[in-house]
């Protein structure tokens, strides 16, 4: 299919979905105003690898081989694991507006993936990369609070209700602040750690990098999930993600514990052992 016409579908499914969503009417949540977000949510989509659309790959690091690209050295064990899978994409519009310096950085990250990508290390993911990692994560409302723990390594957000003023420093989740536009919970997201990437394809940042995440259910187990992002020392002008997350439906669903830190140990400072391993 021509990629115009993903572009088309894609877009029509948003609206569609939206138009589900000014149909619907939650139930209240704790402080009988808003709607009630609580319950453990999940995407279910390809952006964890890269947000653009793509097509299939051996791997996300490739080079030249004999009858065509093939994945790098140190990839190349993973066989299908190691793949990347196709996908529409989750930007509206269907392209990341980088600046050409940019874009070459982010050319750069992809072919260095496995070194370089913060979560083969486990650091945390940022925002919004943590939303569409392929696990759960649970947004916990009262009558004035909202926080948000995620599966991967244990990340949480402590949500402020109102602004605090500019964050005092830089780190890898941000300072994250609620408001609310109707039924759909406005957070808007800044202070994140320069370091965290948007997806495996190597989308990056800066500090300066703002994002205003907007969640509005669809349905009685559907969120429709938008992430505007800004940062003018990277992208051309903001552009924006799209994507519904579905609540975890299992009777004992629950957040399990996969703190990955430390699986990666040996990986970080094996080197440094007495006698390390081969």
């Amino acid at each position: 299919m021509h990629i115009s016409k993903r572009i088309l579908i894609f877009s029509f499914l948003c609206f569609a979905t939206l138009a589900q969503a000014a149909e619907y009417k939650a139930p209240r949540g704790p402080d009988g105003v808003h709607p009630d977000l609580n319950g453990i949510w999940q995407a279910i989509n390809e952006a964890h690898f890269d947000l653009e659309i793509h097509m299939a790959s051996a791997a996300m690091q490739l080079r030249d081989g004999p009858q065509g690209p093939v994945p790098t050295k140190n990839v190349l064990p993973m066989g299908a694991v190691g793949s990347v899978p196709p996908s529409l994409g989750v930007v509206v519009g269907g392209k990341i507006p980088y600046k050409p310096e940019a874009l070459a950085k982010k050319q750069e990250n992809k072919k260095n993936w496995a070194d370089l990508d913060p979560e083969v290390k486990c650091y945390l993911p940022g925002v919004p990369r943590a939303t569409y990692m392929p696990y759960p994560f649970q947004i916990f409302q009262g009558e004035n609070s909202l926080f948000i723990a995620y599966q991967y390594a244990g990340a949480v957000r402590d949500i402020f209700s109102e602004d605090p003023g500019p964050a005092p420093v830089d780190s890898w989740m941000g300072q994250s602040v609620a408001s609310w536009d109707g039924d759909t919970l406005v957070l808007t997201v800044t202070g994140l750690n320069p370091q965290t990437w948007l997806d495996r394809a190597g989308s990056h940042h800066t500090e300066q990098m703002q994002v205003v995440e907007r969640y509005t259910p669809t349905g009685p187990n559907h969120l429709q999930y938008e992430a505007t992002i800004t940062d003018p020392e990277v992208f051309t002008e903001p552009w924006k993600i799209s994507m519904p997350l579905y609540r975890r439906m299992e009777p004992d669903a629950q957040l399990l514990d996969f703190k990955c830190v430390e699986f990666v140990e040996e990986l970080l400072y094996g080197k440094w052992r007495r006698h390390p391993l081969d």
